[in-house]
C-alpha cells in the first residue's frame, strides 16, 4: 500500500513525512546520512578517494602530467578537474556528452577550487615559464543518491590530500626533464572546504543532505561550502524557480548566533574526516 502511495503520489507521500518532522528514511530535518571515506582506491592514480555519502558515491583519481605553463600564469601549474555522472549510476542520465548537471558540477569544482585556495598553483610550477605539473582531477559518481557536490568535494580534497609527485628536474645540457620516481613528495593543502547541500520543500521546509527522491520534489536548493577558518568559500544555487525562504550566508558563520545548529555540526564532521 505505501509503495503504491509512494509511486503514484511522491510529493503527497514526503509530505506526510514531513508533517511529522521526519523524512521518510527515518532522518530527522536536520539530519546528514553517514560518510564514509576510502584513500587510495586507486593504485594506478597518483592520488585517488572514494567517498560515500548514504547510498551515493563518488571516487576522484588524480593523474599528474607533465605540461608547459600557460602564457598568463608562466609561475603556476594548473588543475582540471572534471565530473561525470554515466548511467550506471542512475537511470536519470544518459551516454554521450556530459549532460547539464554534470557540465554544473565540473564548474563547480572549479570554483570551489579557485575560491578555497586548498593549494597554492605555485607549488605546481617547476621552472618559471618553462615546466609544470598539471592535475587531472577526475570525478566519478558511481551509485547516484543525492547530494553528489558534497560527495564530490569530499572525494576531490582526501585524493589531492592523498596525491604524491615525483621529484622532478630539468637537465641544462639537454633541457628535457628527468623524473626521480623513487623520491616523492605529497602535495601541500593550505584549506580544507567542505560542503552542506540543502533543499526546501514547499517553499517553507528546510531539510539538509536530500536524497534523489527528494530531490525532484525540491522547490529549490543550496550548497554552501565553507573552510575550517569559517571562510565562506563558494555558494551554488542550481537553476530553479525561486523560493520565497531566504536563507542568509554568513562570512564567518562559526560566530554567528543565527547559523543553523545542524550545518555547523556537518562542518565539524566532515573536517574531522582530513
Amino acid at each position: 500500500m505505501a509503495a503504491g502511495f509512494k509511486t503514484a503520489e511522491p510529493l503527497e507521500y514526503h509530505r506526510s513525512f514531513l508533517k511529522e518532522n521526519c523524512r521518510s528514511d527515518g532522518r530527522e530535518l536536520s539530519e546528514f546520512r553517514t560518510t564514509t571515506l576510502n584513500i587510495g582506491s586507486i593504485s594506478t592514480s597518483d592520488g585517488s578517494a572514494l567517498v560515500k555519502i548514504g547510498n551515493t558515491t563518488v571516487i576522484c583519481g588524480i593523474k599528474a602530467e607533465l605540461a608547459n605553463p600557460t602564457v598568463e600564469s608562466p609561475g603556476k601549474g594548473y588543475m582540471v578537474p572534471n565530473v561525470d555522472l554515466p548511467p550506471l549510476c542512475s537511470s536519470r542520465f544518459q551516454a554521450g556528452p556530459p549532460g547539464e548537471q554534470a557540465q554544473a558540477a565540473s564548474q563547480f569544482i572549479v570554483d570551489v577550487i579557485e575560491s578555497s585556495e586548498m593549494i597554492q598553483t605555485e607549488d605546481l610550477c617547476i621552472e618559471r615559464g618553462k615546466l609544470c605539473w598539471v592535475l587531472y582531477c577526475d570525478l566519478m559518481c558511481l551509485d547516484y543518491d543525492g547530494n553528489v557536490l558534497d560527495a564530490c568535494i569530499i572525494a576531490l580534497l582526501a585524493a589531492l590530500k592523498n596525491t604524491q609527485l615525483p621529484e622532478v628536474k630539468i637537465n641544462t645540457e639537454t633541457c628535457l626533464p628527468e623524473v626521480t620516481s623513487e623520491k616523492k613528495h605529497r602535495l601541500k593543502i593550505y584549506r580544507h572546504p567542505v560542503g552542506a547541500s540543502f533543499g526546501i520543500f514547499d517553499d517553507s521546509i528546510l531539510i539538509i543532505d536530500p536524497t534523489a527522491e527528494e530531490e525532484i520534489l525540491l522547490t529549490a536548493q543550496l550548497t554552501v561550502v565553507t573552510d575550517e577558518e569559517g571562510r565562506l568559500c563558494s555558494v551554488h544555487k542550481p537553476g530553479q524557480k525561486q523560493s520565497v525562504m531566504s536563507l542568509t550566508v554568513v562570512s564567518n558563520p562559526q560566530e554567528s548566533d543565527d547559523l543553523l545548529p545542524e550545518y555547523k555540526c556537518v562542518w565539524h564532521f566532515r573536517w574531522l574526516l582530513f
